[in-house]
Formats: structure tokens, sequence, C-alpha cells
């Protein structure tokens, strides 16, 4: 017997970020809105844990312990006294180390896919609660559609969503590092006074209308000079969209894929041909948000 789960990535339409805490982490408000590339993790009873993975950048996916995927099926194992023997695959879709909790996505999708292959019959709030000690987006994963996170990201409040948004999303060459970003974040804003992170409501007016012009004209990343700081090639990805007819482009999270917000299904394919074209980034996806969180198939 197995279970095979499908969780989507996300992208970030705002990112708003506070100052450093204590912690080392950052207070943040995050718009979340998940977008249809998907991972899917099957699961199936082993001698022992392990992981295998397949698909565009498998090579990239650390197939340890130290995987979200197999760091979820400890964590719920433990919680309920039983022995993680399993085998999890991971069929990758979702850009490795690209900004798009393609991570975050596995370590959702192995949590639910455990918990119904063990038959833990876990609550909706131990789940999230799991996810939350896993990483500040693996919670909105197993949620999907749209999500203001607050805190680090893990505390979600669900968002209403108008219409369906169409996204052309570019990849680039290796990955960035979400530490080294947000260090370079606390570079560049260092002896600056940074307001309490807050969602914008014309955003959110924007996503729960459907309107897709009000909501290129309110997208953000306040992670985004600190990315093209370290990634300065990035600027050139972004600009050949916006030249294509994209309505906004902006990085995604911590990057280095870029996001770009199109008027309808025409238009993306219109972008996405001159981004394919330019030169400027390695692959180019075209899908659409909002997207089912964590789902057993």
């Amino acid at each position: 017997m197995s279970v095979t789960v499908r969780v989507p990535a996300k992208v970030n339409v705002q990112l708003a970020v506070g100052g450093a805490r204590p912690d080392g982490f950052h207070d943040l408000a995050n718009v979340f809105l998940a977008v249809g590339l998907y991972d899917e993790i099957t699961v199936t009873p082993a001698e022992e844990l392990s992981v295998t993975c397949s698909g565009p950048d498998a090579g990239q996916v650390p197939l340890d312990r130290t995987n979200l995927a197999a760091r979820a099926a400890l964590a719920l194992a433990e919680r309920h006294g039983l022995d993680p023997a399993v085998h999890l695959h991971i069929t990758k879709d979702i850009p490795v180390a690209g900004g798009m909790a393609g991570g975050s996505a596995d370590g959702a999708g192995a949590l639910v896919a455990c918990d119904a292959l063990w038959g833990t019959h876990a609550s909706r709030e131990e789940l999230l609660d799991i996810c939350a000690e896993l990483g500040s987006d693996v919670p909105f994963s197993l949620v999907g559609g749209a999500a203001l996170g607050t805190g680090r990201g893990e505390k979600l409040t669900p968002l209403e969503v108008g219409g369906t948004f169409h996204w052309v999303f570019a990849t680039a060459d290796g990955g960035l590092s979400t530490p080294a970003v947000y260090r370079e974040f606390d570079r560049l804003t260092e002896g600056v006074g940074i307001p309490e992170p807050t969602a914008s409501e014309e955003l959110l007016t924007a996503l729960a209308k459907g309107d897709v012009n009000a909501l290129a004209a309110t997208l953000s990343n306040d992670l985004q000079p600190a990315a093209l700081s370290l990634r300065p090639s990035l600027a050139d990805t972004l600009a050949e969209g916006r030249a294509a007819g994209a309505l906004a482009g902006l990085v995604s999270g911590s990057g280095p894929t870029t996001a770009f917000l199109a008027a309808d299904a025409e238009s993306a394919r219109t972008v996405a041909r001159a981004l394919r074209e330019s030169g400027t980034c390695r692959t180019v996806r075209v899908t659409t948000g909002p997207a089912a969180g964590a789902t057993v198939l």
C-alpha cells in the first residue's frame, strides 16, 4: 500500500519584512498565493526511512534526513510513538531553491501522506503545528489557496480570491540561499528605520475581487533589492518579462525565480515565449493561481 499527495508551489504577491528579531528571524506580512506547479510525494512502508527523488533538478535535492519530507515523517512518528519506516519518493516539478517553497511543499506533502498511511488521524491543528516546526513556509503548503502569513510567516489567515490569475515563472541558473538573502537585506537596511510589516489593503482587495490590474499595481517584495544585489542578472529577466507585456514582475520570495503576472492566458504565453528567447533565464513555466493545498490523490 502507498499514499500519494500532491502539493503546490507558491508565489509571494506581497512580502513585507520587518527588522531582525533577537532570534534572528524577521517578522513578516507574507501574502501567499498557491500556484499550479506541483510536487508529488509517495509514501510506502519500508524497512527503514529513505528518500528518493525524480524530475527536473532532482540531483539538487538532499536524500538524507535533512530533507523536509524526511523531517516531517520523523516528527509525526515521534509524536505518535511510531517507527518512521517508510520510503518517501518525491516526484519533483517545483523548481529547486527557487523561492517557490518546493522543499516546504515536500514537507507538507510527506506529513499528510504519512498521516494517511499510518492512520494517525492527526487534527488540522496538529498538522499545522508540525508544519510550523519544520519551517516558515510549510504551513501554507498544507493549506494552499491564498493566505496572509504573519510572525515569521507561519501564522496563517486564509484570504478570499475572486478569480484566476495567470502567471509566468522564469527560473535562474543556480539557487539563492534564503539566509544569505536575509543577511543581505539586513546589510542593505542597516541604520534604516524599518516599519512594522503590514499587508496592503489595496492588494488584499485586488485578490478578493480578482482584479488583475489592481493586483499588478500592488505586488511587492521587500527582499527583492537584496536578491538583486546578490544576483544582478535577475534585473535583466525582470526587464525582459515586463517588455514582453507582463503587467508586473517581481522576484518570488528570496529568489532567484522571477514571477510575472499576465493579463490573461494568451498574454502569459507571449511573455513566456519572449523570456525563453531572451537567454536571461534557464527555464520558463506558465500556470495559474490559486491552487489547492496538499491533496491525497
